[in-house]
């Protein structure tokens, strides 16, 4: 075994310096000994073994995390470090390193390439058709013939070095970087010249003449035998099928006009008059999209030599042209009267109107519009006549006088009898409508926020929102039966014995205060904005002015339970209304109109009005179409059955609309406005949904003096008559009739 190993080594030592060299070769430079000894692979595969110390040293921390010789077996690595301690150690001989193999792949090695003396080139990189740059991460550049990994070169050198190298080293011109190896190649001076005449278009043969003469291989004598004496083919002397079936095809297409003979040209010269055809519909061959220039105005009688006597200015019209600027004169001359055209002088403005003219051309832009002949007639919609829509109201009936400051909301009994307001001035009056008098006077002791009336007639109450309670009065107007009902259904209500958490306090009212009118006072903590009733008058729902969730509250008055049916908030809330006919709650924000299913509890639907911001909020009583108004003077019409976008966006009032307001019987919509108008629109919904509602504005209402700024805070529609009420910030209400 000893024998047979020393005979490997020297097999090893002496056959791989034999297969690279190729006849006397310079000493390999210091730094290329690396690459050029490249460590012998072990018994196994991977050849990361064969490193030496510095190599080791400088890739320890570089090499990849898939690199096979991290994740070896530790027992293949035991075997190959028994392996090494058997085959042998490195050995350096002649400034290479040499490790020691398997003797009988060194022996097959050498015998292979002992008399190899061929000029092919040394490939050391056999990574084949390999993007380079897939090796940019890792510290190799690829293998070798043995499958070893070829390291790249440290390159620690930065610019400066490399500009001394370039100014100290005269051949540094001619030193390229071999991208295979990563090394430094000094080109010879035959590459250098085969760059050179490759540079310049040249064959890469230096040898090579373009320019030498041809040898014919054919004389141009008659000879006597042929130059082969190779008999004809049998297809010299039939048809061709091919040719046959082309010539076929030829035919058939000039029978259908496919191919057309040609026509011989006619060589005489065309010429064409380029301005002849300045038609405007006129479009030159080459000029697709020709626009031709402006014409110049005809001359007039003013131009004239002998120009009739009313076209002469006198002397103050020829004083005023004079002290006019260039650009407000209606004329750039003076007409003037000569006796003939031969005593007409040379006009001194030519050139610069020449000037002038060639500037229009060249600086004025000319674009193609496409113009559409509109008649402007058809462009206005075909509406009713007003006269046709009636009735609607058009004149002041009555003014409601009595409130000491400005009157923010009101509100209608059921049965068109009574009107109740709320004003600044802390009082909620109640009015007969037919006579415009004060029946009754209630202090509330704050700033009515807002009013509403229950809508079913059989129980009188009237829901005050005074700061942070909702007050519900009695009035006891009308017939005593129903009031008297009214106290009797408050009254039967019986406390549960264990109350459960509530987001408001309910409390009776005290002897002093029910023969006032009040019956039930709900607490909230935070101030009121808004109280309305739902269709059945059993329910009624409040928003608050508070942050969070607990912005909108729903109230039973039956069973004197409250709730918030929202668990997040979406904004500030502006106004909240119960939809007449389904399970809806209409929630009105800043920027959007939201609509919850009460049933299913769920958000059914979100209108965007587009609008900053919404002020007021109304609902058709068929329950498919929402009004919404805004403080930048918009009024925005939403059809539920279309879109969540405006079906029609009215700008009819100059300031901020503060309500809106639908007539429960008639197609009739109003709108009060800052600017102290009331804006009267018919509104008719069709039950076929294929045809749109029909929006007409008929009428504007005015009657309010505007007080700080403020017109008309609240509008309400009689139930049964075509009327009109509106509260003004001047203290007055006014009913149009």
């Amino acid at each position: 075994m000893a024998g047979a190993r020393d005979a490997g080594r020297a097999a090893a030592t002496g056959a791989r310096p034999g297969k690279r060299r190729r006849g006397p070769e310079p000493e390999p430079e210091p730094e290329e000994s690396p690459l050029a000894c490249a460590p012998a692979p072990s018994l196994r595969d991977d050849g990361d073994s064969g490193l030496s110390e510095s190599e080791e040293s400088v890739f320890s921390g570089l090499e990849d995390s898939g690199s096979d010789s991290s994740e070896d077996d530790p027992a293949e690595g035991e075997d190959a470090v028994s392996s090494d301690e058997g085959h042998g150690r490195t050995e350096k001989t002649t400034g290479q390193l040499v490790q020691a193999g398997s003797p009988r792949r060194r022996t097959e090695a050498a015998s292979e390439y002992a008399g190899d003396s061929s000029d092919e080139e040394d490939i050391r990189n056999t990574v084949g058709n390999v993007p380079l740059e897939w090796y940019d991460d890792f510290p190799h550049v690829g293998y070798d013939l043995d499958g070893r990994r070829i390291y790249k070169p440290l390159r620690t050198r930065d610019e400066l070095d490399q500009f001394l190298d370039k100014m100290d080293d005269p051949d540094y011109w001619r030193t390229v970087r071999d991208r295979m190896t990563g090394h430094d190649v000094r080109l010879t001076d035959e590459q250098v010249a085969l760059v050179r005449r490759l540079q310049s278009g040249q064959f890469g043969d230096g040898s090579c003449d373009l320019y030498e003469p041809a040898v014919d291989f054919f004389s141009g004598d008659t000879m006597l035998h042929p130059v082969t004496n190779r008999p004809a083919d049998k297809r010299s002397f039939i048809p061709s099928l091919v040719e046959k079936e082309k010539v076929s095809r030829m035919v058939h297409a000039i029978k259908m006009g496919w191919i057309q003979p040609r026509r011989p040209r006619d060589h005489t010269p065309s010429f064409y008059d380029l301005w002849a055809r300045e038609d405007p519909d006129a479009v030159l061959g080459r000029h697709k999209m020709h626009v031709p220039a402006p014409k110049l105005a005809l001359p007039g009688h003013a131009e004239s030599y002998n120009p009739p006597p009313e076209y002469l200015p006198s002397e103050a019209e020829r004083l005023a042209w004079e002290q006019q600027e260039p650009g407000e004169r209606k004329l750039s001359f003076l007409p003037r009267k000569f006796a003939s055209l031969r005593a007409v002088p040379a006009y001194g403005r030519l050139i610069q109107e020449r000037f002038e003219r060639c500037l229009d051309l060249y600086l004025c832009p000319r674009q193609r519009k496409m113009r559409v002949n509109v008649d402007p007639e058809d462009l206005i919609p075909k509406l009713p006549r007003p006269r046709d829509l009636q009735p609607f109201p058009t004149c002041q009936a009555l003014v409601y006088r009595g409130h000491s400051d400005l009157v923010r909301c009101l509100s209608v009994s059921p049965d068109g009898q009574w009107l109740a307001s709320g004003s600044d001035d802390g009082s909620v009056r109640l009015w007969e409508v037919a006579t415009a008098r004060c029946v009754r006077t209630v202090p509330v002791g704050g700033v009515v926020k807002s009013v509403a009336w229950n809508p079913r007639p059989t129980i009188c109450l009237v829901a005050v929102a005074v700061e942070d309670s909702v007050l519900l009065l009695n009035p006891a107007l009308g017939d005593r039966l129903v009031a008297g009902g009214t106290d009797q259904l408050l009254g039967a209500f019986v406390p549960p014995e264990e109350p459960a958490a509530q987001p408001a306090r309910w409390l009776e009212a005290s002897e002093e205060e029910r023969r006032g009118g009040l019956r039930l006072r709900i607490c909230h903590g935070k101030p009121v904005t808004q109280v309305t009733w739902h269709g059945r008058g059993d329910y009624l729902a409040v928003a608050l002015a508070a942050a969070g969730h607990a912005q909108v509250l729903i109230h039973q008055l039956s069973r004197r339970r409250s709730q918030s049916p929202f668990r997040r908030s979406h904004g500030h809330v502006q106004r909240v209304a119960f939809h007449p006919r389904r399970p809806f709650l209409l929630v009105a924000s800043q920027r959007a109109v939201r609509l919850y299913h009460l049933l299913r509890q769920e958000l059914t639907k979100k209108l965007r009005p587009n609008c900053k911001w919404v002020s007021s909020l109304a609902v058709h009583p068929a329950g498919d179409n929402v009004i919404c108004g805004s403080y930048d003077s918009k009024l925005v019409w939403f059809d539920l059955d279309l879109s969540c976008e405006p079906y029609r966006v009215l700008r009819h009032h100059k300031k901020a609309l503060r309500a809106v307001a639908f007539h429960p019987r008639y197609p009739l919509f109003a709108s009060g406005s800052d600017d102290g108008s009331v804006i009267v629109c018919h509104g008719m919904v069709y039950n076929d949904l294929l045809q749109n509602p029909l929006l007409v504005p008929v009428k504007v209402l005015r009657g309010h003096v505007l007080t700080r700024d403020l017109g008309v805070l609240d509008v309400a529609f009689h139930p049964t008559q075509p009327w009109v009420f509106s509260s003004g910030a001047d203290g007055t209400i006014r009913l149009f009739s």
